[in-house]
């Protein structure tokens, strides 16, 4: 019996736009607005990423690496996961005439923002890196896409050649939001941006609020981007607490407390004590409002990472290896983490708790475990935190209640409110 033969490019882009509109349904999402769904069903994303197989390059959940700096280790430049890309371009909102300025380029969402802003439209996409700008250049003209004005130039200063903009979206991970881009937004503009938050990455759907200089973030949504580059680039703090290769352990403190590196390496030797907080979470049930509630209340705020080895020699047992809600401790010589454990008897249901190391470790684990329930009781079922960003010169006095992380340019205030 002869074998199935392989989709064609076709047939596989198909089947990723159904797949993703399947999965709306299934979690109870708006379906992806039909000019979004024709522009993901027409534009080939196998262009954009030659000689990676089909079944990959239309996974709707796959972002791929396409230029790495393999001294440091770090991600340059990808084609986001097409699950990311039809929600910030629904979010944006585009329209034929609209003229569109995208910072970080790749090809593939500009080819898709060409065919939304139609004849009429104007596409203007900027990245820092030539060879990523070549690139996109390369792949678009591949598919007759020749009419996007690609060009050099850092994204903090935007494109004022071109300007004013309907719209900005944002395709690398922001860690302020740079004074060019409210300059050259028009009036009535939508800016979409990944940015990071207490070091949590969200997509921010951001629209002028009435006060002057201020942003009300109209839609959050979760996200993961290749970090910007250039004059607004931003690097936490990360102590290692376990360095041995392949099963290293650390601590990332963006807008965290300072620490003793040696007194949370010496913590993580301690026996760990675990502290479980009676809250259950289904297989596929979102939780990303968890993490920012977390974020907004905890003073000594932190995230824990750990490369695959640590885990699997009992050092640490993480949620998320990249980067899971952790405290320090008040006293600075401990901190907690946040873990999961499947239900006895329950194959679909999962319980958070809180894992504890150093001389306070249950103490802390306990007061992470609170939180944990606090959202639960109060937020769990809300709409999340209202998120507004006002100029860094922005007195105490006029800012809303709420966590503010001060920024370079911005003060963002997370708002929370109880949830009956």
């Amino acid at each position: 019996m002869s074998s199935p033969l392989p989709p064609t490019p076709e047939q596989a882009r198909m089947a990723m736009v159904d797949a993703m509109a399947a999965e709306r349904a299934r979690l109870g999402a708006q379906p992806l607005p039909r000019a979004v769904e024709e522009a993901l069903r027409a534009v080939p994303r196998e262009a954009f990423l030659p000689g990676l197989p089909l079944t990959e390059a239309y996974d709707p959940h796959q972002a791929v690496v396409t230029r790495r700096d393999e001294e440091r280790g770090v991600a340059l430049s990808s084609v986001s996961a097409p699950t990311i890309v039809a929600t910030m371009l629904e979010r944006a909102d585009l329209r034929p005439g609209h003229r569109v300025l995208e910072v970080g380029s790749g090809g593939y969402n500009a080819a898709l923002i060409r065919r939304l802003v139609g004849v009429d439209g104007q596409v203007v996409s900027i990245d820092i890196d030539p060879e990523v700008v070549t690139r996109a250049e390369r792949c678009l003209k591949s598919i007759g896409v020749d009419d996007v004005h690609l060009a050099v130039g850092d994204g903090a200063h935007g494109f004022a050649a071109r300007a004013p903009f309907d719209r900005i979206i944002v395709t690398a991970g922001a860690w302020d939001l740079p004074p060019a881009w409210e300059q050259q937004l028009a009036e009535d503009g939508v800016l979409v941006v990944p940015m990071r938050i207490r070091g949590l990455t969200r997509c921010l759907t951001l629209r002028r609020a009435p006060e002057e200089g201020c942003w009300e973030a109209v839609a959050v949504d979760m996200c993961g981007f290749v970090r910007m580059r250039g004059r607004d680039e931003h690097w936490e703090a990360m102590p290692c607490l376990h360095d041995e290769d392949g099963c290293q352990v650390a601590l990332r403190l963006e807008d965290g407390p300072e620490v003793e590196e040696k007194a949370l390496r010496e913590a993580l030797a301690c026996e760990p004590v675990t502290v479980w907080s009676n809250v259950e979470v289904g297989a596929e049930e979102p939780t990303d409002s968890q993490d920012l509630y977390l974020a907004s209340v905890a003073d000594r705020w932190a995230q824990l990472t750990a490369e695959r080895g640590a885990i699997k020699a009992g050092l640490v047992s993480p949620i998320s290896r990249l980067g899971t809600p952790a405290l320090i401790s008040a006293e600075g010589t401990g901190f907690a983490y946040r873990t999961l454990r499947r239900c006895p008897g329950r194959a679909d249901r999962w319980e958070f708790g809180a894992v504890g190391h150093g001389p306070h470790a249950r103490a802390t684990a306990e007061h992470l475990a609170h939180l944990i329930g606090e959202w639960d009781r109060d937020h769990r079922r809300g709409p999340g935190p209202r998120i507004t960003l006002f100029p860094a010169t922005t007195p105490d006095d006029r800012l809303p209640g709420g966590r503010v992380v001060d920024k370079r340019h911005t003060r963002t205030v997370l708002t929370w409110t109880i949830t009956p």
